[in-house]
């Protein structure tokens, strides 16, 4: 009995000793302040450290290039007659919408003749002369340069379920394959980077804007003649930000003279 009591209070003198240690080490800040408690089971209190206000620096003014050659009174005249409608966001399906076709005969479909298009210098085809091997292509989301076809994307302006959603949901399946590999008009299918490409996805100019900060006039004003053309609509956020955005770039172009 006597040996078990002696062994009890050995053990405490251990554990009063070890809390000493912690204890004499918080003060000498080799431990954090904090330790002792910790192990006691207790929590201090202390005092919390006021937030800082992280203010987001405002994304640089949109300036429109002269080269851009926009007619705003018909981009505008345009935007006055699309309708603005809900967005039906529902139903799509990309195979319903068949694309890089070549509706006109040949081998060469609506991706490869949109290379052809837009590249800066003649393209190298294959030796059947269906395919591009080689060209030299501008993104105009990012400025970067590519002469690798495998590296680039054909890009719809307006995305192929924003046209669903913004009445394409009624059309024939004639009139999505037209939409799908318009190469009647250089609006509709341009050459982008993947990257590019695939960060925009489905989004409109009110979820996405080229990085290209002097790139976004020429983007909006087109997307608006997109849209026109092809008798589609805009829900309210985007009629919004489209004709905002418009306003600011013709600004712009009047702050230039």
């Amino acid at each position: 009995m006597a040996r078990r009591r002696s062994l009890t209070l050995r053990g405490l003198f251990v554990v009063l000793a070890v809390l000493a240690a912690v204890a004499l080490a918080e003060r000498l800040h080799i431990l954090p302040p904090g330790t002792l408690d910790d192990l006691l089971g207790q929590e201090t209190q202390r005092p919390r450290q006021p937030r800082k206000q992280e203010t987001a620096e405002p994304p640089p003014p949109i300036i429109a290039r002269a080269s851009d050659r926009i007619d705003y009174a018909e981009v505008t005249r345009q935007l006055d007659i699309i309708r603005v409608e809900p967005e039906r966001t529902r139903g799509y399906e990309r195979s319903e919408w068949p694309h890089w076709l070549a509706l006109e005969g040949g081998c060469l479909n609506a991706r490869e003749k949109v290379l052809i298009r837009d590249s800066r210098r003649p393209t190298t085809l294959d030796a059947k002369g269906c395919s591009v091997k080689s060209g030299d292509w501008l993104d105009p989301y990012t400025g970067e340069r590519y002469t690798d076809p495998q590296m680039v994307d054909i890009d719809h302006r307006v995305p192929l379920e924003e046209a669903y959603g913004s009445g394409g949901y009624d059309w024939s399946q004639e009139r999505r394959a037209a939409y799908a590999n318009d190469t009647s008009d250089p609006l509709t299918l341009l050459v982008s980077s993947r990257e590019a490409n695939r960060a925009k996805g489905s989004k409109g100019p009110e979820d996405w804007l080229p990085p290209k900060r002097d790139g976004i006039c020429l983007y909006v004003a087109d997307w608006i003649l997109v849209k026109a053309r092809w008798g589609l609509t805009m829900d309210e956020r985007e009629r919004v930000t489209v004709g905002n955005i418009l306003t600011d770039c013709r600004a712009s172009v009047g702050r230039q003279r």
